[in-house]
């Protein structure tokens, strides 16, 4: 097979560059991480051989995320990295026609491959998650790594990335091996600098999508190398655990799917694509990011206005609303007459969304509060319902005119983005059980 041509889909103002190889179905993403860009990865004859195989049972498709390669950089600001990069395997797959894939998400790829399984159950297949972990540091309830740990690897990070130091920290199997060396250290160089490499083992240090592993019904297929010095095996059994319908599988060898042993493992991911009977799952209960706003003060400014002058203002009200949850990918559940229902792929949108929203509104003399939870919820036609509603209706409650609260479930899924967050201590929500963790986004 020759090696395929790099090509560019679009996410807005940004190009996405990405390939497309082999014959399925099934169709396959390949998610690498932070590393390496496709167009390196087949100057390294096992790494090339690793996708041929791959590409002998499937269609290949894998990407640079925006940042990284042959990629742009992000255009705008205040969305986090995942919710960034699930927007270019969405555009990638489009770019492709592929209306339903595998995902295939290695260490710092996982949370992308969980966060469209969550949101987009549709879409995605399943799923085989090498080395992935939802969480990096360790707490009470989780096995994780201590914060002395986390701050070493970002300070060794910063200082061997793209030297042949790395290649041995990373990959010791391959550690005499001069001519790995020099490629994985012009790989890295080609992927990220430096400070991006350092910024992201921070982010990526941050992470915890724990929450949204309840909401993935897709199989899923935990690879784990049993002599993996990065993500410790118990983080893997806990990735399986908690995961509706997953099933791990240990295997010698290195860090890196390309490296050896590789046959019985891609033995096993063929049997897991193409001999298992296709397993659909629900699309009626997926992940979801809601937004509840309120018009301050609506029932007297209605009376002091007059009816006719009401109605005219509601309508710019709704218009205005309409534009801006367009323009921030939303879905508009309902106008409630005083505010808006919408839906988010993600919190970062919904808070951008939220944002906007309350300046726009204000060249109306409007004064609006909003409330943000990402849950999961009950598709019902065009309507949504479910506990994650709710939450999203109470949360808004607490807010004060022109101030946007979130729950304690948004701040996790936003590592990485330029929003700040500022505790408001927990509450009991009216008629949701136990106490909640709120915020309000910094001004």
């Amino acid at each position: 097979m020759e090696v395929p041509e790099t090509r560019f889909a679009r996410v807005g103002e940004d190009r996405v560059a990405y390939q497309v190889f082999g014959e399925g179905p099934p169709d396959v993403v390949y998610m690498s991480g932070t590393s390496e860009t496709i167009d390196l990865r087949w100057e390294w004859p096992p790494y090339a051989h690793f996708l041929r195989r791959l590409a002998s049972f499937s269609r290949v498709v894998t990407f640079d995320q925006r940042g990284q390669g042959g990629s742009d950089r992000v255009s705008r600001a205040g969305v986090s990295v995942w919710e960034d990069w699930a927007e270019d395997a969405r555009a990638v797959l489009d770019a492709v026609g592929s209306e339903r894939a595998a995902l295939f998400a290695t260490i710092e790829t996982t949370p992308i491959a969980l966060l469209l399984a969550a949101t987009e159950p549709e879409r995605v297949q399943s799923l085989i998650l090498w080395e992935g972990t939802a969480r990096v540091a360790g707490a009470e309830d989780y096995p994780g790594l201590s914060l002395d740990a986390i701050l070493e690897v970002g300070r060794v990070t910063a200082e061997v990335w793209g030297t042949e130091a790395a290649a041995s920290l990373l990959t010791p199997a391959f550690a005499d091996d001069a001519a790995y060396r020099r490629w994985f250290a012009k790989a890295q160089r080609a992927a990220l600098g430096p400070r991006d490499a350092a910024a992201f083992a921070s982010v990526f240090a941050a992470m915890d999508v724990r929450q949204v592993l309840v909401s993935v019904r897709t199989p899923a297929l935990v690879i784990h190398r049993k002599g993996d010095q990065w993500v410790p095996i118990e983080q893997a059994r806990y990735l399986a655990e908690h995961l509706p319908d997953a099933r791990l599988l240990l295997s010698d060898g290195d860090t890196y799917p390309w490296s050896e042993p590789t046959e019985e493992v891609l033995a096993e991911i063929e049997g897991f694509l193409t001999g298992a009977r296709e397993r659909v799952a629900s699309t009626d209960r997926v992940l979801a990011t809601v937004l509840f706003t309120d018009i301050v003060g609506s029932t007297e400014r209605a009376a002091a206005e007059g009816d006719r002058h009401w109605r005219t203002l509601m309508e710019s009200h709704d218009t205005i609303s309409r534009g801006v949850i367009n323009q921030h990918g939303g879905r508009i559940i309902r106008l409630t007459g005083d505010g808006v229902l919408a839906t988010f792929d993600g919190p970062g949108r919904a808070v951008q969304c939220a944002r906007s929203l309350r300046e726009a509104l204000r060249t109306l003399a409007i004064d609006i509060r909003a409330g943000i939870h990402t849950g999961e919820i009950e598709v019902r036609g065009d309507d949504i319902a479910g506990i994650a509603v709710h939450v999203a209706s109470r949360v808004m409650d607490h807010a004060d005119p022109g101030e946007i609260w979130v729950s304690g479930a948004v701040p996790l899924l936003m590592v990485g983005s330029n929003v700040e967050f500022e505790p408001r201590g927990e509450w009991a929500l009216k008629g949701v059980p136990g106490e909640w963790q709120l915020l309000t986004v910094r001004t």
